[in-house]
């Protein structure tokens, strides 16, 4: 995996936007591509000037929109015996997508927000999501703002690491659960404001 790996890095470095593109769809239908990579290494290439912090935001934003429809769609018309009959052809782990089930099964919709920055779960989530047909455009809308976050944290981190972007590899999962709780406790200020104010 790790010559994997590698080949993504080459493919940003000589295609840009598009590989950033390409990569994170990849990633969010279920190919175990890590995110820390690609968007650790976009904010490197910012850093040297030969990116634009806004542009490979939005990119990436796009790139993992248009992957997670893509699983979405075939929860959707698939349903778990696709995965169970399929899925190791197309990198799709039972365990791990039974892992993002018991998190949409716990939480409902909002895992699909909040799951885009848990490790793991975050590539699997929109699976169970098509499993229960959830409102298409509520599947985009809190899709797009659970990756936001991420992707500009992410970006942010391998600009501000310069030449030692790598290191966030290391330290993506542990980065992760920060951001996630930091959200829940927002989200939980909204939800108890809002029934102050009923």
């Amino acid at each position: 995996m790790e010559q994997f790996f590698q080949y993504v890095i080459h493919l940003i470095d000589i295609w840009g936007y598009p590989a950033i593109f390409i990569g994170m769809a990849l990633e969010s239908a279920n190919i175990p591509i890590p995110s820390e990579l690609i968007f650790g290494f976009a904010g490197y290439l910012v850093f040297l000037g030969r990116m634009d912090f806004n542009a490979a935001v939005v990119v990436g934003v796009a790139g993992g929109l248009f992957g997670s429809i893509i699983s979405y769609l075939i929860g959707y018309y698939g349903g778990p015996p696709f995965v169970t009959r399929y899925g190791k052809y197309i990198f799709l782990s039972e365990q791990k997508v039974a892992m993002a089930q018991k998190w949409f099964d716990r939480y409902g919709l909002i895992t699909v927000l909040l799951a885009r920055l848990l490790p793991v779960i975050r590539t699997f989530i929109s699976l169970p999501a098509g499993f229960a047909r959830v409102h298409f455009i509520k599947f985009i809308v809190y899709t797009v703002l659970g990756s936001i976050p991420w992707t500009i944290a992410l970006i942010y981190a391998g600009m501000m690491l310069g030449a030692n972007w790598e290191s966030i590899r290391s330290i993506g999962h542990e980065a992760s659960l920060l951001v996630a709780g930091g959200l829940i406790v927002l989200v939980m200020y909204y939800i108890i404001k809002k029934r102050k104010n009923v």
